[in-house]
């Protein structure tokens, strides 16, 4: 194989150059590397507990850590969950929550709590032009129930937006 044709390429879920509907990863991937640590964990573990003799490498420390990584890849699958619903599932919760109709609107995914639970904020604007109202919606992305939401009056200052004629002042 010619060098040339050897090279580095992010996962299609991961470029950033992709034009068109993004899907975020799902937080089940987790799991995975969940799996991985245990595997290691228990591997290691089990050959440091039935060397024979006292080995100059092998000592408490070791099993110590074993077990550190074991927890942490329960831990791992304890917080995979998958989600129960994507940014747009999301985004109707939120609709309904502020009870005025969603315009322009914001997803980003977080995780709150000591288990990571995934959850979405969505930063919505009414459908005016300029918006009257702006709210922030956490919904949360296994079960879709609104965790909590603010709502209120859109307190920035907006430019005429729609094209009109009281657009920009010209400096002639």
């Amino acid at each position: 194989m010619d060098d040339r044709e050897v090279h580095d390429e992010l996962p299609e879920d991961l470029d950033r150059g992709f034009v068109g509907a993004y899907k975020f990863p799902d937080n089940k991937r987790r799991r995975t590397t969940g799996l991985l640590y245990l595997f290691v964990a228990i591997c290691v573990g089990t050959w440091a507990l039935l060397v024979d003799g006292e080995p100059v490498l092998i000592n408490r420390g070791l099993i110590f850590g074993c077990a550190a990584l074991g927890l942490f890849g329960l831990y791992s699958l304890l917080a995979g969950r998958a989600f129960g619903l994507d940014e747009s599932a999301a985004l109707v919760a939120a609709n309904r929550a502020v009870g005025f109709p969603v315009g322009h609107a914001s997803a980003q995914l977080g995780w709150r709590g000591l288990t990571s639970r995934p959850t979405w904020k969505m930063l919505v604007y009414s459908a005016e032009d300029p918006p009257v109202n702006r709210g922030l919606v956490l919904v949360d992305a296994i079960d879709g129930t609104i965790v909590e939401f603010f709502v209120e009056e859109n307190p920035e200052d907006w430019i005429q937006t729609s094209g009109s004629e009281n657009g920009a002042e010209s400096s002639d």
